[in-house]
């Protein structure tokens, strides 16, 4: 875990990031006039964005912040920079680097600092050399006289919480199996002080669950379904908020089993939308956001074996609806279903659901964005949709018209499980709004929660999706 922290003054022997303009002043962070002399031809002449100073005792890092017309693209490209240059950071085996606030530009200096910290993430868990590979950055120190000691507190948590959310999402399936989920969160609930309570396969039965209990019917692993609370005495909210996270901790494709090359290599992603809605409930807890959370995490595998539903199959609900299961592959939905139902119990005031749901998400945006949906009013559409710009999980809404229910009506059941060729990550979210009667939001983070590749700060493998955005609302709007 990289540790940030507030400087309060800054010595001529500590490796620093100097974030500055093109006429900033450098006369005070301990360099001579031919070291300034060349900055300013590097910058000037020569048009470079970061100048690297070898003092020998320590490294100085001049790193130019040329504003941009939106301040959204803005700050991401400043976290993006500071990715860049913790490969410098790290390529010097530096332990410790102080970012310093040259403009008092708090908000750029924040992004940097987080950027920084999210790019020295790492999954080492099984490396038999993890010591030589663990990265050299231990602490970021910030100084500057516009950010505050609650603003770094709130960034340290919020790190942790994205570095808890990537491992949880990096762990494979034969560690990370539906019941070892639930423990993971109920360590998580010691922690940062809030209840979980974990319910075995005896009490979903007894709840009649029947799509989480149908689609762990092909596993010997049993279902969990774990309930989170955090409530503080000082809530702003009567209501419960309720976030509902996707479990699916291995996702074969179950009888209808996933065809195309390389598809199930990084299924073990499938868990990401439990892993946000928990590693967000940490943070909150952790920062003591006076606002009344609810997660709820339906848990399993999804497999061939054992005794598996088949195409054709009709699936009692939780809520007492019945689905003629269609497709195995589809079982996200099945899940999410009974959770949603079952959020009904708490009045909520709003319900947030996350899932890695469908390939049409990934095939409408790709990688750079989140599909949304959902029947809350404008007003909690807009924060959101301000949340994901201020944290770059941007928002893309669908459209949820009525034609779109057409395409999952079923002859012999209440809906089917699947709707047509078109428009997939749309009926997934229509199937999901049948279990609802409350204001709710629907997110689908396939396309972002697992990357193939290093994209910047987002480390390859589990980015912790969700846990930004989400924070960030709650913080803004409680």
């Amino acid at each position: 875990m990289t540790t940030i922290s507030k400087k309060s003054t800054i010595n001529n022997n500590e490796s620093v990031v100097l974030l500055c303009g093109k006429s900033s002043n450098l006369t005070n962070y301990g360099l001579s006039k031919a070291e300034i002399d060349f900055v300013k031809t590097e910058m000037g002449a020569k048009e470079k964005k970061c100048v690297v100073i070898n003092q020998l005792s320590r490294y100085v890092f001049i790193q130019l912040m040329e504003v941009k017309k939106d301040r959204s693209q803005y700050l991401e490209s400043i976290r993006k920079t500071a990715s860049v240059l913790h490969t410098q950071i790290t390529d010097a085996k530096l332990e410790s680097v102080t970012v310093v606030d040259v403009e008092s530009k708090a908000e750029e200096t924040l992004a940097f600092t987080e950027g920084l910290a999210l790019s020295n993430y790492q999954f080492l868990k099984y490396k038999k050399d993890k010591v030589k590979e663990t990265h050299s950055l231990k602490t970021i120190g910030v100084y500057s006289k516009k950010i505050t000691d609650k603003q770094l507190d709130q960034l340290n948590t919020v790190v942790e919480a994205i570095f808890i959310s990537r491992t949880l999402v990096n762990e494979p399936a034969n560690f990370l199996t539906a019941t070892q989920l639930g423990k993971e969160f109920q360590k998580l609930g010691k922690q940062a002080g809030f209840n979980v309570e974990v319910l075995n396969k005896s009490k979903i039965t007894s709840l009649k669950m029947g799509g989480l209990l149908s689609v762990n019917l092909g596993s010997i692993e049993p279902p969990t379904f774990t309930i989170m609370e955090y409530k503080p005495a000082n809530a702003k909210n009567k209501q419960p908020v309720i976030l509902v996270g996707k479990g699916v901790t291995y996702d074969t494709g179950g009888l209808s089993l996933k065809p195309t090359a390389n598809s199930m290599d990084m299924m073990k992603c499938d868990m990401a939308g439990s892993a946000a809605v928990a590693c967000s409930i940490y943070a909150i807890a952790k920062a003591k956001l006076p606002v009344h959370v609810i997660g709820l995490v339906p848990a399993t595998d999804n497999r061939p074996g054992e005794n598996a539903y088949v195409p054709g199959d009709i699936i009692t609900m939780y809520n007492g609806l019945t689905v003629e299961m269609l497709n195995a592959d589809a079982e996200g939905r099945m899940i999410l279903a009974d959770a949603l139902a079952y959020a009904q119990k708490y009045k909520p005031q709003l319900v947030m659901d996350l899932a890695t749901l469908t390939g049409a998400a990934v095939a409408a945006i790709g990688t750079s964005g989140i599909v949304a949906m959902g029947t809350a009013s404008e007003s909690v559409k807009n924060k959101l949709k301000q949340s994901g710009e201020n944290t770059f999980e941007r928002l893309a809404e669908m459209p949820f018209w009525d034609e779109y229910d057409d395409m999952i009506k079923s002859e012999i059941a209440d809906m089917k499980n699947i709707g047509g060729p078109y428009g997939g990550a749309i009926t997934a979210g229509k199937f999901l709004a049948r279990y609802i009667d409350y204001p709710w939001m629907h997110f689908d983070i396939a396309g972002p929660a697992f990357l193939m590749t290093k994209d910047g700060y987002r480390t390859k493998g589990g980015t912790g999706t969700g846990v930004r955005l989400l924070f960030d609302y709650f913080k803004n709007n409680f």
